[in-house]
């Protein structure tokens, strides 16, 4: 018969894990959004691939988990590189079980939700706990990280499924998750368990986090400030390294926290570094935004219904809207494959690619069925030229048919 008793503690083994504070929650929402851009930035951007970035980001989240569970106690900088690594890892896993695997978001919401319980069966049967600040042991840190990445691939998917199949959109994604949260501390203040709440809260953070960080990158023709993502993410990475940085010097000079102990630095000056950090976010978000000119750019997309210089006027047929800049950048690509220019051909597609990618959050919820049906296209065209001996002829088949659904959709 097994027993289920806690490893021997090491008198010199403190919480592994930070005091949950407002500084905490800050943190956690912009490190969120800084994980999946960067993620996107490595796979489009740099053009290493989904494939490889995924590779990638798991081998590094190995390295860093194994330099986090080799500490003796709370360390911020390696603890909140996790975190950004997991939240990577996580949309990852989401990401490939929806669009590779083809499994619907109703269907991986609900994996992800029962996969979190068998976690949290197994700890709770295991420790006699679900606190965070008792993970003072390896056996219930490792139940830690996998409680956290589970709730990264939840939280993606239940994002995406709210935001994408339900069609609300990054904007309204922000009031619901922000007001589910809202609603979680409020349940905490009546009397609700604190761990149940804490949970709660940090699977809605990871929706809550993307839904902000599509608000600030999306074009204003897509409902967004404009800032674009690598904008965005410096923003977004100078307040957490602040943050982080000010956990560090604590540490360094007062020691780590025992558990059950209050928050380094008092709840006041926590509290007020919480509040700077993310009204600084708002502030220079309006600024930033207010002094970059409005682009209609393919990057960014069209005013739905608009007219471009670059063809006659459209008349879009799906809710998806104007899709010229879209279609002018086909039109390019297929000058060089007409010329049987595949180098330049693929040289000219990564802007379709780039373009397409980063209009994601903004045209995805206006209408997921039609989105999808594009970027299968667009998939498809990025493969045969980016083939180890790609043919004019199946790179122009490939174009061809893209071209046509594009205006078929603009309905010109």
């Amino acid at each position: 018969m097994t027993t289920t008793t806690s490893p021997p503690r090491s008198s010199t083994w403190l919480t592994k894990v930070p005091v949950i504070t407002a500084t905490f929650w800050v943190i956690k929402v912009l490190s969120t959004t800084v994980g999946e851009t960067f993620a996107d930035f490595l796979a489009v951007d740099v053009g290493l691939g989904p494939a490889i970035t995924d590779v990638a980001m798991i081998a590094v989240l190995a390295v860093a988990l194994t330099i986090q569970l080799r500490k003796r106690a709370y360390t911020p900088w390696i603890y909140w590189l996790c975190v950004v690594l997991v939240s990577i890892v996580g949309t990852q896993i989401t990401d490939f079980f929806t669009d590779t695997l083809g499994v619907s978001l109703y269907v991986s919401t609900a994996v992800f939700a029962v996969l979190l319980a068998v976690v949290f069966t197994a700890w709770y049967r295991q420790e006699g706990t679900l606190a965070i600040t008792s993970v003072d042991t390896r056996r219930r840190e490792v139940f830690y990280w996998a409680a956290i990445l589970v709730t990264f691939a939840l939280g993606t998917a239940a994002g995406d499924l709210a935001t994408e199949a339900l069609s609300l959109g990054f904007r309204n994604g922000v009031l619901i998750f922000g007001g589910l949260i809202v609603a979680t501390y409020l349940a905490r203040r009546l009397g609700a368990s604190a761990v149940l709440t804490f949970w709660v809260a940090y699977v809605l953070t990871r929706p809550l986090g993307a839904s902000l960080g599509d608000l600030l990158t999306q074009d204003r023709s897509l409902g967004g400030l404009g800032l674009g993502a690598s904008l965005t993410s410096v923003l977004f990475l100078v307040v957490i390294v602040a943050l982080v940085a000010r956990e560090q010097l604590l540490v360094n000079r007062h020691g780590v926290a025992e558990k059950g102990s209050g928050p380094l630095g008092g709840r006041r000056r926590d509290l007020g570094w919480a509040v700077g950090g993310a009204v600084a976010v708002v502030v220079l978000g309006l600024v930033l935004a207010g002094s970059r000119t409005p682009t209609t750019s393919a990057a960014a997309g069209t005013v739905p219904g608009a007219s471009t210089s670059a063809g006659p006027a459209v008349h879009p047929t799906t809710a998806l809207g104007d899709l010229s800049s879209f279609s002018a950048i086909v039109t390019s690509v297929q000058g060089h494959v007409a010329q049987n220019d595949l180098v330049g051909a693929k040289t000219n597609v990564k802007d379709l690619e780039l373009a397409w990618d980063s209009a994601e959050a903004g045209l995805k919820p206006r209408d997921p069925k039609d989105w999808r049906l594009l970027d299968g296209e667009i998939d498809e065209v990025l493969t045969s030229l980016r083939a180890s001996s790609p043919t004019q002829a199946d790179c122009a088949s490939n174009l061809d048919t893209l071209a046509q659904t594009l205006k078929t959709f603009d309905g010109v």
